[in-house]
């Protein structure tokens, strides 16, 4: 389970006055991945945390959930006030979708079509839209390193809802990212991983190596305050690199990861800025 937050100006309050100066209003949206449990099996805390979110990444089937607890997720997301998104990954139920796979780029247009659908299906069926799409796992780290995938995916969201947004890595090929989406005429929003390590190049340190997760919460909490003013975060090596990030994420699906979701939540809102779904701003 994963959590988001993306970060922008109010398109409508451009400005506001307090204490004689003027102010920008910024505004986040804290997304988390959900929907992950599979028959009787149960996994994260979704009760817990969708009430905290502004929009949801919903498992669609192939790596996490099926149709009960799609539909159920669904429900859970809109009564909270949530923005729905898909969330498609490889068909691989037993490595969670974490597992790279040798498949074409058909194939990848058709498992994302497939999944995106399911999902646009139940929330239709309630009277709701969805609003992005975020690869899954395996799939959004080969996304990452292979452009052509990404294309491949931007087609077929651009295809299914020109509305949708989608959601990718911000790091050195972030202008590349931002062409492709153009050309399909859809947006894109930029992820920042608050409890991840990163690379000098702007790409997440390997989970095989040690140090690659965040554990201090009050240190993930600065991290993302200064990500938020400054626009810069340091790497491993301690050198500083500048990521644009509409979209911050960290993990939740235990109680301590939920504990660092409240942190973060309490932090941003202390200093004013508004939690609100990223549909409403990108």
């Amino acid at each position: 389970m994963v959590l988001y937050l993306n970060i922008n100006l109010d398109p409508e309050i451009r400005n506001i006055f307090h204490g004689g100066k003027m102010h920008m209003l910024k505004q986040i949206d804290l997304n988390s991945d959900v929907g992950e449990s599979f028959g009787a099996y149960k996994i994260g805390m979704d009760e817990a945390v969708i009430p905290l979110i502004s929009s949801a990444n919903i498992a669609c089937g192939y790596h996490a959930g099926d149709p009960l607890v799609m539909a159920q997720t669904v429900s859970l997301a809109a009564e909270n006030g949530v923005g729905l998104g898909a969330h498609p990954g490889l068909p691989d139920l037993m490595g969670f979708g974490r597992r790279a796979m040798d498949v074409s780029l058909e194939e990848i247009g058709h498992y994302v079509t497939y999944q995106v659908g399911a999902l646009q299906a139940f929330a239709t069926q309630g009277g709701f839209s969805l609003q992005h799409v975020k690869p899954h796992g395996a799939l959004y780290n080969m996304a990452v390193r292979n452009t052509e995938i990404s294309n491949t995916i931007a087609e077929v969201i651009s295809g299914l809802d020109k509305n949708l947004i989608l959601v990718a890595l911000a790091g050195s090929n972030r202008d590349e990212l931002a062409a492709i989406a153009e050309r399909h005429c859809i947006r894109v929003a930029f992820e920042f991983f608050a409890d991840r390590a990163y690379n000098p190049d702007g790409s997440l340190v390997s989970r095989s190596l040690p140090g690659a997760v965040l554990h201090d919460d009050e240190a993930v909490a600065q991290r993302v305050a200064r990500l938020v003013e400054t626009g810069t975060v340091a790497a491993v090596d301690g050198t500083e690199i500048e990521l644009k990030a509409d979209t911050i994420c960290v993990h939740g699906d235990n109680p301590q990861a939920l504990a660092l979701v409240k942190k973060i939540r309490g932090s941003l809102t202390d200093s004013g800025i508004r939690l609100c779904s990223m549909g409403t701003f990108l």
